[in-house]
């Protein structure tokens, strides 16, 4: 499978002429494959939504502790990454909105966020696949729960082929 390649049915179930789309990240940067594969699926009146997670690491006694929650640094991180990929899609003639949130269900956060915002699609940057058994335990595999989870299409870009 070559980089920049969905990992979901990749040439097949393709829908161009989305009209709502949601390009989620659960904190990695957004890379430029996953900004095209969005044009490429976009209509010309599509609106796009970016998503991005800033991670809650958990929590102390079953109360939230300040020192697991995000530093500033790191939500200042998840907001240019956001404002970086609007940026980009404005430059492709999309109407583009951004936010950051904090939680440490991620999945349950993205899948929640495509339904209020009504997405036909999801698009995701991701690793290659790995064991479920194994997968399930890293952080880095969180964009295939969400393409487990979620009722609507969720196109995976593995890393960047510029």
């Amino acid at each position: 499978m070559s980089a920049g390649s969905s990992l979901r049915d990749p040439e097949s179930r393709e829908i161009p002429g989305l009209e709502r789309i949601l390009l989620a990240s659960e904190g990695r940067p957004i890379p430029e494959a996953a900004v095209r594969r969005v044009v490429a699926l976009a209509c010309a009146r599509a609106t796009v939504h970016v998503f991005s997670i800033a991670r809650v690491h958990g929590v102390s006694l079953g109360l939230p502790n300040p020192g697991l929650l995000p530093t500033k640094r790191e939500w200042q991180q998840q907001r240019d990454i956001v404002a970086t990929a609007v940026k980009q899609l404005r430059r492709r003639g999309l109407e583009a909105e951004g936010q950051v949130v904090g939680t440490r269900k991620s999945t349950k956060r993205i899948i929640q966020q495509a339904t209020i915002m009504k997405c036909q699609a999801i698009v995701m940057s991701a690793d290659p696949d790995r064991n479920v058994l194994v997968g399930d335990l890293l952080w880095s595999q969180e964009p295939q729960r969400v393409r487990r989870r979620a009722k609507l299409p969720v196109y995976l870009v593995l890393g960047d082929d510029d």
